[in-house]
């Protein structure tokens, strides 16, 4: 997935899902409703091509989750960004979470967590590299925490700068050995597509092309690469299985 920070990012959102389809990979692409200008020919273009949309919190000023009211407030806002861009898919900014607070949402899955990332703002991590259900017995509402388990772009490189995607590959291989979810959350914001030397804050988008590639060669054949709602739809079946054997 791709969360989306920046009006660069935004406009650069088609060249990278250029660079996916022509890799056989689709994703979801996370864009921030109250912080720039969100085109809706991009975000029906994606949605044509297969690929997803999600709201990536409001402002993305770090305030969403400063206090319940804030959240409440926002929240209100946050469900009429679902509703008109047709979407039940959430990611917060920064990962900030309270995950007893999200039912307000009316989001069906959402990414707000990840397995373990000590460089995050709230570096909590959840310790699974499975999704899983978040339930509000008071609202009766649940939805799917899908939690990231690749360290994110920025972190390798803008502030770890590190050369080479040898960590995502070693992380990957440990995964894919677990039979674990890979998922992966970079920007294009970070990305330079020029092909020329990368700015300030920014890496080549090859790094981000050697791992599409490093996935579909070593593990040909041997990966299900499913949409947000795919996995949605695959989990909801799973959870329904399992609570009908419970009861028998």
């Amino acid at each position: 997935m791709h969360d989306v920070d920046t009006q660069y990012g935004h406009d650069h959102s088609l060249d990278l899902a250029t660079i996916e389809e022509g890799l056989g990979f689709r994703s979801a692409f996370n864009f921030v409703p109250e912080r720039y200008h969100v085109s809706r020919q991009i975000r029906e273009e994606l949605k044509a091509r297969g690929f997803e949309i999600g709201v990536h919190g409001l402002k993305h000023d770090g305030k969403l989750f400063k206090s319940k009211k804030i959240f409440e407030s926002r929240a209100i806002r946050i469900n009429q960004y679902l509703k008109d861009w047709e979407t039940t898919g959430f990611s917060s900014p920064a990962m900030h979470h309270r995950l007893e607070w999200m039912s307000a949402l009316d989001s069906k899955y959402a990414t707000s967590t990840f397995d373990t990332d000590p460089f995050e703002p709230q570096p909590d991590g959840v310790r699974t590299i499975f999704p899983f259900w978040v339930r509000d017995d008071v609202k009766n509402k649940e939805y799917l925490e899908i939690p990231y388990t690749l360290p994110q772009d920025f972190t390798l490189y803008i502030l770890m700068q590190e050369k080479t995607i040898d960590i995502w590959k070693k992380k990957l291989d440990w995964i894919a050995e677990k039979g674990g979810m890979a998922l992966v959350n970079s920007h294009p914001d970070y990305m330079n597509f020029s092909g020329g030397r990368p700015g300030r804050e920014k890496y080549p988008a090859d790094y981000y092309i050697g791992l599409l590639e490093y996935v579909k060669t070593k593990y040909e054949n041997q990966y299900w690469h499913p949409s947000f709602n795919g996995m949605l739809s695959f989990w909801t079946d799973e959870y329904s299985n399992k609570i009908k054997k419970n009861q028998a």
